[in-house]
């Protein structure tokens, strides 16, 4: 049944954010690094400045103002110690958009817990059409080059954003996690709970052990906040299907299963991707250590890497396969976004933009604590909540770049509004007063 007028005349201002939600999959444009997602970004942005404009009334408050313009401190110090300056207002631009303009524009268009759902269910539908790609590149063999195989998963994204996909299917995970948990309709609740079984498969073929992890702790976090008992019997029913289907019945490729175990070997017998995150990460600490205070600058990490990386890091990634021919992706960042921040901007921009992200955890969790007992608005709340949970601990694992650029924003704007919007916690029923006699 199509939609009625009045139901799409309500729906017109959240309208901007599902397009740009529908925009993440699409290839960047011509040889350089912006996409169509990129461009949403800014019409999102200027949509949600005159949808405000018209409605003459101030929309952010003093905390969410405070909380979402921290990080510009740390990057406009970053941009003016950048060596090229072209490249500091180039990453200037880039990491406003990502961390203060789309989520404040986000913030400023989610009127209420409706919209909040509209938007969590098309990351739920963005992140089942590239799963259903992923899948149908593993399957017959057209996926990124892994170990001398084209099985990985990357969806539309390509061989050199391997973590493009994983992004997008591993927020829908955790978007269904929170709407089959928290959802007041039975039937949503069935729904959501098949659909982040579903993407379970296409995460796992994605062979991105990041993600992996992040999903694990942001999904069981959920659960937790949900209810214990409801997570120990999920979190026993999940054992007890791992045990079944690897150990019994042997599901899932050599392949997969080494992927699998090499989690554990980070210490003992790190492969030589491993190795090189780790020697990423020293040539991180180092620029630090040179430029304590304000980092070597933004989009800086390229030039200083050699000069701090140990002998072992090799400059460059192999990538094939997925449509695109053999070519040597560069290490441009640290692929550990806390470091990255420490290293490009030091300890002022590990504060200010690091202290965003707290400070809305902080918001995000307390809400919900105290708005557990209310029978509306729960799955709002694990959504935002479980979204930014998953952001933070991803960025131990990688950094934000590419076309899943826009979800991380979108993931930080959907958690924004939990935190500081002032309708997003369910209102308390008061009881009428009596009428005088």
């Amino acid at each position: 049944m199509a939609p009625s007028l009045p139901a799409l005349r309500r729906a017109a201002p959240v309208l901007p954010v599902v397009a740009l939600i529908a925009l993440i999959g699409l290839p960047k444009v011509g040889d350089g690094r912006a996409t169509p997602a990129d461009a949403a970004c800014g019409l999102l942005v200027l949509w949600a400045v005159v949808h405000t404009a018209r409605l003459a009334r101030r929309s952010l408050t003093r905390a969410a103002a405070v909380v979402l313009g921290l990080p510009v401190i740390g990057l406009a110090v970053a941009a003016t110690v950048t060596p090229d300056s072209g490249d500091g207002i180039v990453g200037l631009v880039r990491d406003i958009q990502v961390f203060v303009l789309v989520p404040v524009a986000v913030l400023l268009l989610l009127r209420d817990r409706r919209d909040m759902r509209l938007v969590a269910w098309s990351v739920t539908g963005l992140a089942v059409w590239e799963g259903g790609i992923g899948v149908h590149q593993y399957l017959t063999g057209t996926g990124a080059a892994y170990d001398g195989e084209f099985v990985r998963a990357v969806g539309t994204f390509g061989p050199t954003e391997v973590m493009g996909m994983a992004t997008v299917v591993a927020s829908g995970v955790v978007a269904a996690t929170g709407l089959a948990l928290g959802s007041s309709s039975q039937r949503q609740r069935i729904v959501a709970a098949v659909c982040a079984l579903v993407l379970l498969v296409p995460l796992v073929m994605s062979f991105s052990r990041g993600a992996w992890i992040a999903t694990v702790a942001a999904c069981g976090a959920q659960l937790l906040l949900a209810g214990v008992r409801r997570a120990v019997m999920v979190f026993l029913a999940a054992a007890a299907a791992g045990v079944v289907l690897v150990g019994g019945l042997g599901v899932g490729t050599a392949l997969l299963q080494e992927r699998l175990g090499s989690i554990t070997q980070v210490a003992d017998a790190p492969d030589q991707s491993v190795l090189d995150r780790y020697a990423l990460w020293s040539a991180a600490v180092g620029m630090w250590r040179d430029q304590p205070l304000t980092g070597v600058g933004l989009k800086a990490f390229p030039e200083y890497r050699d000069s701090h990386a140990p002998l072992s890091l090799q400059s460059a990634s192999d990538t094939d396969g997925a449509g695109h021919g053999f070519y040597r992706e560069p290490f441009l960042s640290p692929h550990n976004m806390y470091l990255e921040v420490l290293s490009e901007q030091g300890l002022l921009g590990l504060v200010t933009v690091a202290g965003s992200w707290l400070a809305l955890l902080v918001g995000g969790l307390g809400r919900l604590l105290r708005t557990r007992t209310a029978q509306h608005g729960q799955d709002c709340a694990l959504v935002g909540c479980g979204l930014l949970l998953w952001q933070l601990m991803d960025f131990v694992y990688s950094d934000v770049g590419g076309g899943s650029a826009a979800l991380v924003a979108l993931d930080f704007g959907l958690a924004a509004w939990w935190a500081l919007a002032r309708d997003a916690a369910p209102a308390t029923t008061v009881p009428p007063e009596e009428s005088p006699r």
